[in-house]
């Protein structure tokens, strides 16, 4: 989630910031450019009515339905407004999501449509997002805007499909957290990457390598976009991806008719980032990691540990995201069952930030 997330998900925990839904227009800008949206990228809009509503409800049902492959959401004031691929769509599955809703006192319906085919361009002109300031230490702004604060750490994003602009409560917790560790010379692995701040925030703070994936294709395409947007290649890549060059060109293919600009750039020499596509499964063989970064949701967090508790060095460190506080108690337990011992945790409005040492206590079983 990355803000995420997200990739990705994960990329869906942002109900109550309209940006959500901003991500999810600018990416069908991005198909626009390049031609017109195909089939298989065409999307539905469930409208979702929620009653009694409560934010806390709508993210709730969000989590849910991101779990059955939703993208991006909205609220109205009654109303969640959710957005999923016509190929990933399932009836059956949506009917169970709202049968096994888990606030009894909440009723759900929904209408399910085909999302508008409207002009996405002039809508990314528009909108963009608001520069986001975490501290006095982050910002993490667009290529629109240029009324941005300084700071130490200068962030530029072109949110795609992922989630994750840092404006989500969980972002701006690992953000702050990541500015005040030492990460000179690390390595490091974002799980979840989404947008991929969180892995460009790494580099920025002195990490030496990163390996980030997501299971989403957008993510990881948008992750490695942003990237070099703050002058960071990825392993196997130059100065420009393939998808960045696409982006470079007009509709007629003349150079330079949408160039996007590049953020202040102060990194470590040379530092070495692979982005990958899938799931925890391709952390099987990488270098285990000296902080692993994690903001996802609850139940992949639990089923992922044990991987997780696998590519963390002796004595390395561990930050989870992307959860209520109400669910500090079981992560924290899970976590010291594969040998992480609580740190410390943090929190804005209901949402919570773990941050573990693994091995702390000579209790760890990889």
């Amino acid at each position: 989630m990355s803000d995420d997330s997200k990739g990705r998900p994960p990329h869906f925990l942002c109900t109550k910031n309209a940006i959500v839904l901003s991500q999810f227009l600018i990416s069908l800008y991005f198909c626009r450019q390049l031609s017109s949206i195909p089939d298989d990228m065409r999307y539905y809009e469930v409208k979702c009515a929620l009653q009694p509503f409560s934010d806390d409800a709508a993210d709730v049902l969000s989590a849910m339905l991101a779990e059955i492959g939703f993208e991006s959401f909205s609220q109205t004031e009654d109303c969640l407004l959710a957005y999923v691929q016509q190929s990933a769509w399932s009836e059956e599955a949506m009917r169970q999501t709202v049968q096994d809703f888990p606030l009894p006192d909440v009723s759900i319906s929904y209408v399910c449509s085909e999302a508008p085919d409207e002009d996405w361009n002039q809508v990314w002109e528009e909108e963009g997002f608001q520069p986001v300031v975490v501290g006095e230490e982050v910002v993490v702004h667009d290529v629109k805007h240029t009324d941005v604060p300084r700071a130490k750490y200068d962030i530029l994003i072109t949110p795609r499909m992922a989630f994750g602009t840092g404006s989500h409560q969980t972002t701006r917790l690992i953000l702050s957290t990541l500015a005040h560790l030492d990460l000179e010379g690390k390595h490091v692995i974002d799980a979840g990457t989404g947008t991929g701040i969180l892995a460009i925030m790494a580099i920025k703070c002195g990490a030496a390598s990163v390996f980030a994936y997501d299971i989403d294709e957008w993510s990881v395409e948008n992750t490695r976009d942003n990237l070099l947007l703050n002058h960071v290649p990825t392993m196997g890549q130059g100065a420009r991806s393939k998808g960045q060059e696409n982006r470079n060109q007009s509709r007629d293919g003349s150079r330079d008719s949408i160039l996007l600009p590049l953020a202040p750039c102060s990194l470590p020499p040379s530092p070495r980032v692979e982005v990958a596509i899938g799931d925890s499964s391709v952390l099987e063989g990488q270098a285990k990691a000296d902080l692993l970064i994690a903001n996802i949701n609850r139940n992949i967090l639990l089923a992922d540990l044990p991987r997780f508790a696998s590519a963390v060095k002796k004595g390395g460190r561990m930050i989870l995201s992307g959860f209520y506080l109400s669910d500090v108690p079981v992560l924290v337990e899970a976590s010291a069952r594969h040998g992480f011992s609580l740190l410390r945790t943090e929190s804005d409005e209901d949402w919570a930030m773990l941050l573990f040492e693994a091995d702390a206590l000579g209790r760890r079983d990889v």
